[in-house]
């Protein structure tokens, strides 16, 4: 997740429509030189990520090799430990341009050192027979480039949602996978999230009758980051910012729990470019999102609000309330029926991360079908653009 030439064109790909005086083009004209580059670079040690006290021991007959591609704290805290969690999988290799981090890092795995790639020797897995798969855990404006590389070395890749930053380059990617005849998975991982999926079952069985509304809330502050040293923050990396990164989660759930893809949606954004941390994003996007059903979903996130994690689904005969909804473990959940609460607990939220990487592995062992393919990556894109357009233009957008 690191990399960025902050070209106009590629700005008005990001934003799907050809803005003449915009706060994005004015952020645009001002932050180049101070803002992280668009390209795949090593960096420091990140402030959050354990390694394994022991080193993996020796991968299970059938096992798919995965090298992870960025070592950044959730490659480290996150990715890395799925894949040498789940039965399928295991870690073949690591990419990163930081030898240094790169080393302890394969160390902590087992892997010797030919099994250490950096950027600019990424092209040799091609010919590396333990490497059957890539995990992109880089910046997203790097993730269709990264991904065209893997494809084009005869690896199969599973990669960080959002899956890129504009539609077309989701269409490059979905291409890209299919000349190479091989899997792209994106890792929504709270579709395999115990919380998740008992919400999305009590949904479709009408636990609280016909949804009327759906509330999200995906919150935190950045503290004192600025786009020099966060690529969250810098436009040419991740796009618009809050609502790719982490308001993407509820975005998702409000289809997941209704069901449907929405039919339109009303964008707001707020600007804060006199604040260092936002000279090139919004601090904050809502919307207000309409559905087939007559269901309306109401989104909130930001960078610059107090955590918040929430979803709140409220129907006909009831309302359930999912607080924190998202997180990485710890997530809790109750259905509310007049004065009847029921708590509910189906299970660790930790278990999504080796369970979604269980499922790539099913995906290229067993050919099951992809819960969350190309295609899904790509239906958000271009929910996630109407949006922006909405709030560029004051119009709702219809999909």
């Amino acid at each position: 997740m690191t990399d960025k030439n902050t070209s106009r064109r590629t700005f008005l790909q990001m934003t799907g429509v050809g803005l003449a005086a915009s706060p994005w083009l004015a952020a645009c004209a001002t932050a180049q030189s101070t803002s992280i580059p668009r390209r795949a670079q090593g960096m420091p040690w990140p402030n959050w990520g354990e390694l394994p006290e022991t080193p993996p021991g020796p991968p299970k007959a059938g096992s798919v090799g995965i090298a992870v591609v960025g070592l950044g704290g959730y490659g480290i805290g996150k990715s890395l430990p799925a894949v040498a969690e789940a039965e399928g999988t295991h870690v073949a290799a690591v990419v990163s341009g930081n030898p240094e981090k790169a080393a302890k890092v394969a160390a902590a795995y087992g892997l010797p050192d030919d099994a250490i790639y950096s950027y600019d020797t990424f092209a040799r897995i091609a010919e590396d027979d333990r490497i059957e798969a890539v995990y992109i855990v880089l910046p997203t404006g790097l993730h269709a480039e990264w991904t065209e590389f893997a494809f084009a070395a005869g690896k199969h890749v599973i990669c960080e949602k959002p899956m890129a930053l504009t539609p077309a380059e989701c269409e490059r990617m979905i291409a890209a996978s299919k000349r190479a005849n091989k899997k792209l998975m994106i890792a929504y991982r709270c579709h395999f999230e115990p919380y998740n999926l008992k919400a999305t079952e009590l949904m479709k069985a009408g636990a609280i009758g016909a949804i009327q509304t759906i509330e999200t809330t995906n919150c935190y502050t950045v503290g004192t980051a600025t786009p020099a040293d966060d690529w969250r923050l810098v436009k040419a990396l991740t796009g618009g910012g809050a609502l790719e990164d982490y308001g993407l989660y509820g975005l998702q759930a409000t289809m997941y729990l209704t069901g449907e893809t929405p039919s339109k949606v009303i964008g707001q954004t707020e600007w804060q470019t006199e604040d260092p941390r936002f000279t090139e994003i919004p601090a904050t996007t809502r919307a207000e999102i309409h559905f087939p059903s007559g269901a309306v979903a109401n989104l909130t996130t930001s960078y610059n609000m107090p955590g918040s994690n929430t979803v709140i689904a409220t129907g006909t005969d009831g309302k359930l309330i999912m607080d924190p909804a998202t997180y990485y473990d710890g997530n809790a959940m109750k259905l509310v029926k007049g004065d009847a609460e029921t708590v509910l607990t189906p299970g660790a939220s930790s278990v999504q991360f080796s369970r979604m990487v269980q499922h790539f592995a099913d995906a290229i062992r067993k050919d099951v079908e992809i819960k969350t393919p190309g295609e899904m990556g790509l239906r958000d894109s271009k929910i996630i653009q109407a949006i922006y357009k909405s709030a560029q233009t004051g119009e709702a957008v219809t999909l």
